[in-house]
């Protein structure tokens, strides 16, 4: 999975993203920057004080941060436009926006308003799609003009285009135009920015870390605040010093945890996990997929011979303490190649080639 951090200049987009990463404070970039996080998972923790001498192998996510988004100069709108092809090939973005006052921080149009930057922002994004639709309706009505063998096919990708296009200028979604899963496939050789999951990140005053998110966008999987500089210089701490700092910040959990679990759910994620001689692993797969789509992402020929899945829950074998333990209270499934993967398996594929 990838994730791109985009947001206005000043909105700490740059500070949460070496908080999430783990980069230094003192790191600096400019253009795009890319960086691989493991996701955090305390049941692949548990599997590896079983099996202490193997390695532990989390599922990572690309997080990449792109120039801030600017209408202010020119200069500024070119170099996010730079970043467009970049940011359609990514799965999710998380958007920041500033909540936090500052004398040291210049605001972005001399202004601290998280929801007006997050509409402007909204709006770009919408308009990069509207290019796309625009251009594409214009080639539709020029070669419905004369017969071709395609022409019911093009009459209805126009429709479904101007239907786009119409929403499109009125700053919703292109989702809000779409209405089967036929009209999605009409769609699949194009990659809108505003058809990605919207993770929206409302950066706040340390003071305001544990109150309620302020408010919620309406086009957003989930909306979190927190406070970006609070959690880089925690993300600097050592693992056991961490939680005092969130304790006293009344705070649950890190930046980092919040941030992947929320881009996880929103991109409609989960794991499986699987337990071999010199690893255990988690594997991300979509939520829906079925036993044979799972075993090819261990392997292709896994899936290619696949025979039975050897399946055991997460909740299941805690509880028994351990596999031999499991297997003698039936807890351990032989599943076919229609079974639908849980969140938190366990699997030994079974096959043959």
């Amino acid at each position: 999975m990838r994730i791109a951090f985009v947001g206005p200049p000043m909105s700490g987009k740059s500070t949460l993203f070496r908080a999430v990463t783990g980069l230094p404070a003192s790191h600096q970039h400019v253009g795009e920057q890319l960086a691989v996080v493991k996701v955090p998972d305390p049941r692949l923790d548990w599997l590896h004080t079983l099996h202490p001498t193997a390695r532990k192998v989390e599922a990572t996510i690309d997080c990449i941060d792109v120039p801030g988004f600017s209408h202010e100069t020119v200069a500024q709108q070119n170099e996010f436009r730079k970043s467009l092809p970049t940011l359609r090939k990514c799965d999710a973005l998380v958007a920041v926006v500033r909540a936090f006052e500052s004398p040291s921080v210049p605001p972005y149009r001399n202004r601290v308003d998280a929801r007006a930057d997050l509409e402007e922002l909204a709006a770009e994004l919408a308009f990069c799609d509207l290019e796309q639709v625009v251009n594409r309706v214009e080639r539709l009505e020029k070669s419905l003009k004369k017969p071709t063998k395609t022409h019911e096919q093009e009459k209805r990708e126009l429709d479904l285009m101007q239907r786009l296009q119409a929403a499109l200028e009125n700053n919703q979604p292109v989702a809000s135009a779409v209405h089967s899963d036929d009209e999605w496939k009409l769609l699949g050789g194009f990659q809108f920015l505003t058809r990605m999951p919207l993770i929206v990140v409302i950066n706040v005053g340390d003071d305001q870390a544990a109150a309620p998110t302020p408010f919620a966008y309406e086009h957003a999987r989930t909306t979190i605040s927190l406070c970006a500089e609070t959690e880089e210089q925690i993300a600097q701490l050592e693992p056991a010093d961490r939680k005092a700092f969130l304790d006293d910040l009344g705070v649950a959990e890190p930046a980092h945890d919040r941030l992947v679990k929320a881009c996880y759910e929103s991109v409609g994620l989960i794991s499986f996990l699987t337990i071999g001689d010199d690893e255990v692993r988690a594997w991300p797969i979509r939520r829906g997929v079925d036993a044979v789509e799972a075993a090819g992402k261990v392997h292709t020929d896994i899936a290619r011979g696949f025979i039975r899945a050897e399946t055991v829950s997460y909740n299941d074998l805690k509880a028994a303490g351990d596999m031999k333990a499991a297997k003698a209270a039936g807890k351990i499934r032989l599943e076919g190649k229609t079974y639908i993967v849980q969140d938190g398996d366990i699997i030994n594929f079974r096959f043959n080639v």
